[in-house]
């Protein structure tokens, strides 16, 4: 199996997470824990790096980076390599610690700053380990609520994207434990979780790397996008609202036709799920479908209009 390819590039934000060997514990004491992170402030100060969030859970960990350089593996290598060495010699043990390669994700910080830090730490709420995140010792949690009491991360440089007081992120975090959704269903092709504008940005920034690299999901970035993104997009461009777009009694609306011509192209649902979400057949989303191929090439308007619409999605 190839190895997952790294996008790394200079002040770039990540959400990373890396597990035990089989889903088994990777920390066992407090002095675990706190080795742990003794060995993140060695490779901040080694590799440069900012440190926004984490969250150290028993058998794997989170954290939420800005790298100011193109070295994101390196860091990692660092960090779980010298874990290893310390956790095998503690307990003369051999082998692997964590279960392959860490995982990472490219955050639009500007857009997902707040939902994955309330994420990250919610964490030992939804594994029902504690009954709020203010009673877990191994989360970044009580440095957001209680400034400057956390050595670990870098709090000018969080200031950048949270501009509420410490209460009021508290009470961001604690009111959606009952139905706090898991906004990693948002990732774009396995490596971006932000808008579209942001990742057409990264993808233009680290272009080298997305044409000759052994990019295995480069493929999917345009199939990555939602059918309530494209409507969005196209409530701008036709001047209609989304009610008027999904109403069954439009069937003849341009701005209707063309946004199931294009969610048949830019997103992973089938024609009975887009049927569904307009309240027709899978064979009427065809007929849509075709007949917008027809009226584009004469109705030089709605052409322009249609490829305005996959203009904002393509990457």
């Amino acid at each position: 199996m190839a190895r997952p390819y790294r996008l790394q590039g200079e002040n770039c934000l990540y959400h990373i997470t890396s597990r035990g060997d089989d889903r088994k514990k990777i920390f066992i004491s407090d002095h675990d824990f706190n080795k742990f992170l003794e060995y993140l402030l060695i490779a901040k100060d080694k590799y440069k790096f900012h440190l926004f969030a984490y969250c150290l859970m028993s058998n794997h960990y989170h954290l939420f980076i800005e790298t100011l350089e193109p070295n994101l593996s390196k860091i990692m290598q660092y960090i779980n390599t010298s874990y290893t060495v310390y956790y095998n010699t503690k307990r003369k043990k051999t082998g692997h610690l964590f279960h392959g390669r860490f995982k990472s994700i490219m955050v639009d910080g500007d857009s997902y700053f707040l939902e994955l830090t309330r994420y990250i730490h919610l964490n030992p709420v939804r594994a029902k380990m504690v009954e709020l995140p203010q009673d877990y010792k191994w989360s970044s949690f009580k440095g957001y609520i209680k400034p400057k009491s956390d050595k670990y991360i870098d709090y000018e440089k969080i200031d950048r994207y949270i501009t509420i007081k410490p209460a009021a992120y508290r009470g961001f975090v604690l009111s959606p434990i009952a139905d706090n959704k898991d906004i990693f269903d948002q990732v774009y092709a396995g490596f971006f979780l932000g808008k579209i504008p942001f990742i057409k940005d990264k993808i233009a920034q680290l272009k080298p790397q997305v044409e000759t690299g052994d990019f295995a999901h480069k493929r999917r970035i345009n199939a990555a996008t939602s059918i309530d993104d494209i409507i969005r997009e196209a409530e701008k461009i036709f001047k209609e609202s989304k009610d008027k777009i999904i109403a069954k009694r439009n069937s003849q609306s341009d701005a209707r036709k063309a946004v199931i011509h294009v969610a048949r192209r830019l997103t992973e649902l089938t024609n009975k799920q887009i049927g569904s979400y307009f309240g027709i057949s899978d064979t009427a989303v065809t007929k849509a479908d075709q007949r917008v191929m027809v009226l584009i090439k004469d109705d030089k308007g709605l052409k322009k209009h249609v490829e305005e619409l996959f203009s904002v999605f393509r990457v």
